[in-house]
């Protein structure tokens, strides 16, 4: 007869532990409902702000004699109506580009000096600047970049025009001062540096200090850890952090309706005056339209709506294919 030995007995099962659905505790009760109706609140929300912009575009598109895509004029007013989104979202599109260009690099340096760089007497001010940056309003940085900005930016122009015209893009082909797409581009680079630095910030502390040691004492250089094991770990961070820069690049407005001269043309030469963008059109012309120029504005404002989701949607898929292709090389 065959003797049981203690290795032959089956391991016990985990005991599970009670979810707060199956406790009998008030606050878990009372947690749960809140959070699952927050949830379901935030849908109701986006529902029904998607219903009204559909609703009030689909009043103004269906009187526009124009081609509500390609149409470069924007005259609700006129008899026959006529407005486009043409120039709006090229100038929206070229001005964002130009700034997560611009900051996303610079931000991702600022946070990897503050986290991994910087003496900690040092990085805590750096630090408490930069999110301090990130609260100033819309509006003080308009009327730095109308009373600063452009005027410093003549000179920077012409250097560009000098050295990269033969680019077509740097080529400035109009007198004027520097309100341009271009001039736009860079204030929304500055405005959009400390939210994409402080969340890279965050990112790069959370990198797990075993990594970096295991990494330090293989004998990798400093610049080695931040390319091996900070920079992977913080990929995810770095697009939700720009993402979320971009999201106030494509919908800023008070700052932009201050720098920029509007302008219903589209030109790739991104030095010349002229432009536009759907929150600073909106800004501009919202006071001075009737009922159906208003129609015709929230028609605007449901492409920059659908825009956003769009761009949020595309960060999400990226994190989470970068999530799944993680797990399978783990």
């Amino acid at each position: 007869m065959a003797s049981t030995t203690p290795t032959d007995t089956p391991p016990a099962p985990p005991v599970p532990r009670p979810s707060p659905r199956s406790t009998g505790r008030m606050g878990d009760k009372i947690f749960l409902g809140l959070s699952r109706g927050s949830g379901i609140l935030l849908l109701v929300i986006m529902a029904s702000i998607a219903v009204f912009l559909t609703y009030r575009s689909v009043l103004a598109i269906s009187k526009d004699e124009g081609n509500f895509l390609t149409t470069f004029d924007w005259n609700p007013a006129g008899d026959p109506p006529v407005f486009g989104i043409a120039v709006l979202l090229f100038g929206t599109v070229v001005s964002s580009i130009i700034a997560m260009v611009i900051a996303v690099p610079i931000a991702v340096g600022i946070a990897l000096f503050i986290s991994h760089y910087a003496p900690r007497k040092l990085a805590a001010p750096i630090a408490y600047v930069v999110d301090l940056l990130a609260a100033v309003p819309s509006i003080v940085y308009g009327i730095w970049g109308a009373l600063v900005l452009v005027p410093y930016l003549e000179g920077l122009n012409l250097w560009l025009d000098q050295f990269f015209g033969w680019t077509y893009i740097f080529e400035k082909t109009e007198v004027g001062v520097a309100r341009s797409l271009f001039t736009v581009g860079i204030l929304l680079a500055i405005m959009i540096l400390p939210i994409v630095t402080s969340v890279s910030r965050e990112v790069f502390l959370q990198v797990p200090k075993m990594n970096e040691e295991a990494a330090l004492a293989l004998g990798a250089t400093r610049w080695e850890v931040i390319r091996l094991s900070v920079l992977p770990f913080g990929r995810s961070g770095i697009i939700s952090a720009s993402m979320l820069g971009l999201g106030r690049a494509l919908g800023e407005t008070m700052a932009v309706a201050t720098v920029l001269s509007p302008s219903f043309l589209i030109s790739l030469h991104v030095l010349n005056p002229g432009g536009g963008t759907f929150a600073q059109n909106i800004a501009a012309k919202f006071g001075e339209a009737d009922a159906f120029g208003r129609d015709a504005l929230i028609a605007s404002g449901l492409v920059l709506f659908v825009l956003t989701l769009l761009v949020n949607g595309a960060a999400r898929l990226i994190i989470a294919r970068r999530k799944e292709y993680s797990g399978a090389n783990a």
